[in-house]
């Protein structure tokens, strides 16, 4: 990817460099994130998703660790991880996963509850460079999370904080799929569903390994929509209109 070979050229030039050549061969690797997001962004409003076929579509699981839940009031991001789906299938090669430097010390009780570390938080990349790596990551494609309204409200302020630009993407929350295929049950955290759907649950509140543990509960139920006569989003969207609480 263009991005992440200029990450790598960063790297390697920023010992050779001087303060103000580093900088601005880092704003220049900016500058082309930015590039590219704006024309993904193009490209979004021009795909409408809903009538493609389930099986064809390319989603993204992913999954935030923060400092705590409102980035308005200067919680922050501290490790961001995905994972590629084609359709309901898996594809545990083609992941992300990068922890951020962070602006404010962290709780302790978050520290534990990530596993993250202080001193790994503080030599991590800045979020910018973190979220034009991911946006390149994710291109075109849909975005899915476990309760994503946390997600969303982290990247539409951040994404708007530090490159002025709107959250564009669409982002699915897993329980559009969890009240077609298990209406009946009462899942709400993701220890619940992976149990339910026996999920293994390894590692949880590490965003790749929550990612990875969401995107099998996500194709789970994607093959149980389509076993029920599913075959595109607008399908569900139209069916979860009509369908009692």
């Amino acid at each position: 990817m263009v991005m992440n070979h200029m990450v790598q050229l960063v790297k390697q030039l920023s010992t050779k460099l001087s303060p103000s050549m580093y900088a601005s061969t880092l704003q220049s690797s900016q500058a082309e994130g930015l590039a590219r997001l704006r024309q993904i962004q193009r490209e979004l409003k021009n795909d409408d998703v809903l009538d493609q076929p389930l099986h064809s579509l390319s989603f993204i699981v992913f999954d935030l660790e923060t400092s705590g839940f409102f980035p308005d009031k200067g919680d922050e991001i501290l490790s961001i991880g995905a994972v590629k789906m084609k359709g309901a299938e898996v594809l545990f090669e083609e992941s992300f996963y990068s922890t951020v430097q962070c602006k404010k010390e962290p709780s302790s009780d978050v520290l534990l509850l990530t596993g993250l570390t202080l001193e790994e938080l503080q030599s991590s990349r800045p979020l910018i460079d973190v979220l034009n790596n991911f946006y390149e990551f994710v291109g075109g494609g849909t975005l899915v999370a476990h309760h994503a309204t946390h997600e969303k409200r982290f990247m539409s302020h951040m994404t708007w904080q530090l490159m002025r630009m709107p959250f564009a993407h669409r982002i699915i929350d897993t329980t559009f799929l969890t009240r077609v295929v298990a209406h009946d049950e009462d899942l709400v955290t993701l220890d619940e569903c992976c149990i339910y759907y026996n999920i293994p649950i390894t590692t949880r509140h590490h965003a790749l390994y929550d990612a990875k543990m969401t995107a099998q509960l996500w194709g789970q139920c994607l093959e149980l929509a389509q076993e029920k006569g599913f075959s595109t989003l607008r399908e569900i969207y139209i069916y979860l209109a009509t369908l009692k609480k």
